[in-house]
């Protein structure tokens, strides 16, 4: 058996790749992690705010170890802020580290070392899949996915907060990648297989997010 702890955006490919691991007998999924940056204690790049995270993890019936890493942080800071959060699972007996990269082969080599110099195996249970037949699968599984940012110079702005359905699919420009894996945008999966209830959200206000030339949505999650 695999003790596998998945790296956590909230977005719909790590949604995958927990779905993938899930379906094999030979993993345990045993925890998720996330990585906020602080001071803001947002998903770095997504800008997802920790409580929502958290409730999405309550809701999927799996523990979030939550990583904080300083806005502008070097890859060895990185590095060993991700070991240290890392160590207490390792400890318990996870072995693995799930990530849910798709095709970029620099990301993955680098997240690899990463993740083997922790102490740990890494796993890409999506790796290769194609983009544009993933999506569609998000969408037909019946999750509930909203655009969280974008990248302002690659997709029209209207597409900030929509839902990420066939209709987004039609709207993107024919460069841009269905599944944005070039960075295009992100986003947070708030209902769908596997979660016991939704994640109700607001949308607060629209701000520069992340290093990209981009723009996200202030999500806050609404309790009522």
């Amino acid at each position: 058996m695999k003790n596998v702890v998945v790296l956590w955006s909230g977005g719909k490919d790590a949604m995958m790749a927990l779905r993938a691991l899930q379906e094999r007998a030979d993993v345990r999924v045993r925890a998720l992690l996330s990585t906020f940056w602080e001071p803001e204690n947002e998903i770095t790049m997504h800008g997802t705010p920790e409580s929502m995270i958290r409730a999405q993890a309550e809701s999927l019936g799996l523990p979030l170890i939550s990583m904080q890493q300083p806005r502008g942080a070097s890859n060895e800071m990185y590095e060993r802020l991700f070991a240290g959060a890392l160590q207490p699972l390792i400890n318990e007996g996870v072995s693995y580290v799930a990530a849910g990269d798709l095709h970029l082969e620099d990301v993955r080599s680098y997240r690899e070392g990463v993740i083997q110099r922790a102490g740990a195996t890494p796993l890409f249970p999506i790796w290769s899949n194609d983009t544009m037949d993933l999506a569609h699968r998000v969408i037909d599984d019946g999750f509930r996915v909203v655009i969280t940012s974008i990248d302002e110079e690659r997709i029209p702005a209207c597409l900030l907060g929509t839902n990420f359905d066939h209709g987004f699919l039609e709207k993107l420009p024919g460069d841009v990648d269905p599944c944005g894996e070039h960075g295009e945008f992100h986003t947070f999966v708030a209902a769908g297989p596997g979660f016991s209830r939704p994640v109700p959200f607001r949308v607060e206000d629209t701000r520069a997010v992340g290093p990209m030339t981009g723009i996200g949505l202030s999500l806050r999650e609404n309790a009522t």
